[in-house]
C-alpha cells in the first residue's frame, strides 16, 4: 500500500532522499515528465489533451523531526528539532539516528533525581537527550555526527475498524494521494508537486510554483484534528471520519472563496464527504504558491490527522478515501471546464 510504504520511510525537512527515491520510482509509471529542481522538489508532468490550462497539485515529501547538534562526556546526544514538535511528547520516545538508522531513546534525568520546581515544569529539549548506547562522546561522535538527521520510530499499524496510526502522516496522506491523481488522463496539463522542506517554512513550493506558474493549485495536505475528550465543539479544527477538509483562511494563505465553493459543490454532487477546517492557525504551502509570479488561486483538500506532528498521528481511512475521490471528482470536473479559469478570475 502506497501510504504504508510513504510512511515508513525518513525525510526529515531537508533530507527528503528516501522519500523522493520512492516517489519517482512510482511517478515514472504514469508522468509524461519528471524533473527534479535544485531545491530537490519532484516536478511530475502529465501532458493534456489540450493544454487548456495549467493545474498544480502539491503536497509535502518532508516530515518533523531532530538533528544532533552534541554529546555528553557519557555519550548522548544533544539534538533540536527540525520543524514544530511539542517538547511535551518526546521523553521515553524511540527515534532512528542518521542513514544507518540506529536506534535511540529520548530521555532526561530520572524523575527521582528532580527538584519540586523541576518536577511541576515541562521539561525542556535543552534537558533531554538522545541514549544510542555509547559510553564515551568519542563513540557518539563517530555513529552519529554533528547535522545527523532523526526521526521518529514509528510503524503503520491500524486501530479498530477504520483508523491508522502511523508517523508522518502530515503530508505522505497527501504524497499517497497526488501519486494515485498521476495515474488519470486530462485535457489540460497537471503538474504534481512533491516539494521539500514545508515544516521549515514552505520553501520548496515557493521555488516548485515559481518554475510551474500555475492558472490553479489545490495543496492536498494532512491538517489538524482536535475532536478529542476535554475540547469544547467550538474549539474542533476538524472532525475524525467527517470527510475531507476545505481550508478558507490559515496563518498563510487566504484560499480563493470560489474556488472553495465550486471544491465544496463537486464533493456535494457527488456525494463525498466534505468539512471545513474551522481553525485559522497552521499554514501549508499554499501560502508560497499563493503569492508567486502574478499570484495563484489556491484551495487546500486536507486528510484530518490526531496528535499530528508526533509518532503516533491518527487518521480514518473514510476521510482518506473522501480526500482521494474528492481530488479526482475536481479534476475530473476541470476535464469539461475550459473557461474556469476565467470563471473564477471574474467573481474572485
Amino acid at each position: 500500500m502506497l501510504l504504508k510504504d510513504l510512511t515508513e520511510l525518513n525525510g526529515v525537512s531537508g533530507n527528503e532522499d528516501e522519500v523522493r527515491d520512492y516517489i519517482k520510482r512510482e511517478a515514472v509509471k504514469y508522468a509524461d515528465d519528471i524533473k527534479i529542481d535544485s531545491m530537490g522538489n519532484v516536478i511530475c508532468l502529465k501532458k493534456g489533451t489540450s493544454s487548456c490550462h495549467k493545474v498544480m497539485l502539491s503536497a509535502h515529501m518532508d516530515e518533523v523531526g531532530f538533528m544532533v547538534t552534541g554529546y555528553t562526556d557519557g555519550g548522548a546526544l544533544k539534538f533540536s528539532t527540525v520543524g514544530g514538535i511539542d517538547e511535551r511528547i518526546l521523553l521515553g520516545k524511540r527515534v532512528l539516528v542518521g542513514e544507518k538508522r540506529i536506534p535511540g531513546v529520548i530521555g532526561s534525568k530520572p524523575v527521582h533525581l528532580q527538584d519540586m520546581s523541576e518536577r511541576s515544569s515541562i521539561i525542556k529539549i535543552k534537558k533531554m537527550y538522545i541514549d544510542i548506547g555509547a559510553d564515551k562522546k568519542d563513540e557518539a561522535e563517530k555513529i552519529a555526527p554533528l547535522g545527523d538527521y532523526i526521526a521518529f520510530d514509528s510503524k503503520y499499524s491500524t486501530l479498530g475498524d477504520s483508523l491508522i496510526k502511523a508517523k508522518a502522516l502530515d503530508d505522505r496522506v497527501g504524497c499517497s494521494i497526488l501519486l494515485e491523481a498521476l495515474k488519470e488522463k486530462y485535457e489540460f496539463d497537471l503538474y504534481v508537486c512533491f516539494t521539500v522542506q514545508e515544516e521549515v517554512g514552505l520553501r520548496g513550493a515557493e521555488t516548485a510554483a515559481f518554475s510551474v506558474n500555475p492558472d490553479l493549485a489545490i495543496v492536498v495536505e494532512g491538517t489538524t484534528c482536535s475532536d478529542v475528550p476535554d475540547a469544547k465543539e467550538y474549539e474542533y479544527s476538524t472532525v475524525l471520519g467527517d470527510g475531507a477538509a476545505l481550508t478558507i483562511m490559515d496563518r498563510t494563505s487566504y484560499a480563493n472563496k470560489k474556488l472553495v465553493d465550486y471544491i465544496k459543490n463537486i464533493a456535494k454532487n457527488n456525494g463525498i464527504a466534505v468539512q471545513y477546517k474551522r481553525t485559522t492557525s497552521g499554514g501549508n504551502d499554499a501560502g508560497k504558491i499563493q503569492l508567486v509570479q502574478g499570484g495563484v488561486m489556491v484551495a487546500s483538500v486536507s486528510v484530518p490527522c490526531r496528535y499530528i506532528h508526533s509518532p503516533v498521528s491518527v487518521m480514518s481511512r473514510k476521510d482518506y478515501d473522501s480526500c482521494l475521490e474528492l481530488v479526482k471528482a475536481v479534476l475530473k470536473d476541470l476535464n469539461n471546464k475550459r473557461d474556469i479559469m476565467e470563471t473564477l478570475n471574474n467573481n474572485c
